[in-house]
């Protein structure tokens, strides 16, 4: 694989935003937020997403840098799409018009527009040079199940919860459960997306190799 240093500086421009965004919201909410903490803050789905996005860039633009690009990296950018996709399009349809953390505006324009949008130019301009089977692609839905569950647990235990659809007081479990339902579908059916788009990458004309010329017989 060749080296692609312009890729890389897009990436390595776009981690840089994402991680000073995510600073500076919390270092404002420390300062300016009566009772804000670093423990809901980091419990916020958005949060956790971003900062694994913007880890993923980071190391991914070393490696088009280098010229390389392991499988292992391959997966980790797949579901960093998948999780940042699922950010913005939760975001957009039940959260834009709530004050959840009180974002700051240009922050809450990267966290929730950019750089979700960013993965997913990435994801396509960059695929996987093997495919991604479908059922591979499950694993991505681990860390959304496991965050349902965080918050679900952690809750009760500090009385806050991080998002209305979460939070069985207002609504009951029933609402909460056919919300979870609902995210959960969307997510199983973006990681189907990303791993199918990866065939498109096979369908593209490849040069065939030239053999080396043989030396001439005496």
């Amino acid at each position: 694989m060749t080296a692609n240093r312009g890729l890389a500086l897009f990436r390595f421009w776009f981690a840089l935003l994402g991680f000073v965004a995510v600073l500076f919201q919390f270092l404002h909410l420390v300062q300016n937020v009566p009772g804000a903490s670093a423990g809901n803050y980091f419990s916020y789905f958005t949060i956790e997403s971003n900062i694994i996005a913007f880890v993923t860039l980071g190391i991914a633009g070393w490696y088009a840098w280098q010229g390389a690009s392991p499988r292992w990296l391959e997966l980790l950018r797949g579901a960093a799409t998948v999780y940042m996709t699922i950010t913005g399009i939760t975001y957009s349809l039940l959260l834009s018009d709530i004050d959840v953390n009180t974002p700051i505006p240009w922050v809450n324009v990267v966290l929730h527009y950019t750089v979700p949008t960013v993965m997913v130019i990435d994801w396509l301009v960059d695929l996987p040079r093997e495919r991604i089977p479908v059922r591979t692609s499950l694993v991505w839905l681990a860390f959304p199940l496991l965050y349902l569950v965080y918050s679900l647990l952690r809750g009760p235990v500090v009385g806050w919860y991080p998002y209305p659809f979460l939070d069985p007081r207002s609504s009951g479990y029933d609402t909460v459960a056919v919300m979870s339902l609902l995210i959960a579908v969307g997510a199983f059916a973006f990681a189907a997306v990303a791993a199918l788009s990866t065939r498109l990458q096979n369908s593209v004309p490849r040069p065939a190799s030239i053999p080396a010329e043989q030396p001439a017989k005496p």
